[in-house]
């Protein structure tokens, strides 16, 4: 499903600034360096913010059932030749198949090298957006502006756009920076309870992986972030904001550093690949992930047993799941892992924790080690 609408001037090291009441926080990468913009009703100054950019006149808005009805319209881009793309919400759009209906739409829309993408939406519309910008015309200029919580502190930072293949997610794709993040934290007042859960799944991962006395803040502040008290939410999505880029741009292709990211996600993104992206959401499959990472991190990379049980605790209470239940099953659960990027010569490596806010990618884990501790997690 893909639908067209079209309008006019509206689509119908690190540093942190302030300005009032929005806040900026740089991703360095040399010539390829750019903002995340972060702040509420930025959708109503998406024109004004883009302007520096020095982007040609006409652009096309990718976004999703759910969220063009929402928010096309807010989007002003006032002086700018717009048209709005929309395609079903859910997994099943982040395909070749689908990625290949856009790019066919573009020459027709009279796109140049000067021209745009917008990607309006959580992270499957950012990640197909971005890997539509990615591709055509070798690449065009690319503006992220999320949605959701998952996308407002990890997806739609650090330039990894991409699709899906039946055999796993996101095995096709490129590195493509976006050359501004337009996160408005207004947004998120729409998003289901449950979605936002989601997203805060990512938000812990933050203060795991990166940094333990943003753990102990989210430990003592979780419900005024579920709650999106205006303080605690700006707080915490600029806070893994700052975190990303700062990892981003050590590590832009993930050669190394950058891998710790993608804690809880080995396990996570088998999950989503066995069930088909049916009923169990990113964000909660990084859930079970990060609690099984914990526990191999226990048995194999010196993780206190009690700050495996903090982890835990914070998921639980932030009404996030742990546990894999009886659909499955680690005879099925290591191929799918083997699939994952940083698997090397069909061995699974895991993202592990040293100690809350250090990570470390370790080939260590052993098929034996999986197996248990997948059978402990049901």
């Amino acid at each position: 499903m893909l639908t067209e609408t079209t309008g006019g001037g509206k689509a119908s090291g690190m540093a942190l600034h302030k300005t009032g009441k929005t806040e900026r926080v740089r991703v360095p990468l040399g010539n390829r360096t750019y903002d995340i913009v972060i702040g509420e009703h930025l959708l109503e100054r998406a024109a004004e913010l883009m302007r520096p950019l020095a982007l040609g006149r006409r652009g096309v808005i990718i976004s999703d059932t759910n969220v063009a009805p929402l928010y096309a319209n807010r989007l002003r881009l006032d002086g700018y030749e717009t048209t709005v793309l929309t395609v079903a919400a859910g997994e099943a759009s982040k395909s070749l198949r689908q990625a290949c209906r856009l790019l066919e739409k573009l020459p027709g829309l009279r796109l140049d090298r000067q021209s745009f993408v917008v990607a309006l939406g959580g992270g499957v519309v950012g990640d197909l957006a971005g890997f539509v910008a990615a591709t055509y015309l070798r690449g065009i200029h690319f503006i992220q502006v999320p949605t959701t919580l998952l996308a407002l502190v990890d997806s739609s930072v650090g330039g990894k756009t991409g699709v899906n293949l039946p055999q796993g997610k996101n095995l096709v794709g490129a590195f493509y920076q976006p050359r501004l993040v337009i996160a408005d934290l207004a947004t998120l007042r729409t998003l289901p309870k449950r979605q936002l859960r989601a997203g805060f799944a990512e938000v812990i991962k933050y203060g795991a992986i990166c940094e333990a006395a943003f753990f102990r803040w989210l430990e003592r502040n979780y419900r005024r972030v579920l709650d999106l008290e205006s303080a605690a939410i700006r707080r915490a999505v600029r806070r893994c904001c700052e975190c990303k880029a700062r990892v981003v741009s050590a590590d832009e292709q993930e050669s190394g550093l950058r891998a710790i990211l993608n804690f809880g996600h080995t396990v996570g993104h088998a999950m989503e690949t066995l069930l088909e992206y049916e009923g169990l959401l990113h964000g909660e499959a990084v859930s079970i992930g990060m609690c099984c990472a914990a526990r191999l991190s226990v048995k194999r990379c010196g993780l206190k047993e009690a700050e495996a049980m903090r982890l835990r605790a914070l998921l639980e209470a932030s009404g996030l799941p742990t546990r894999l239940g009886e659909r499955l099953r680690a005879e099925t659960m290591l191929p799918a892992m083997r699939l994952d990027k940083k698997a090397r010569a069909g061995k699974v490596r895991f993202v592990l924790l040293k100690r809350l806010g250090s990570a470390e990618v370790s080939d260590q884990v052993t098929d034996a080690d999986v197996e248990e501790v997948l059978n402990v997690c049901r």
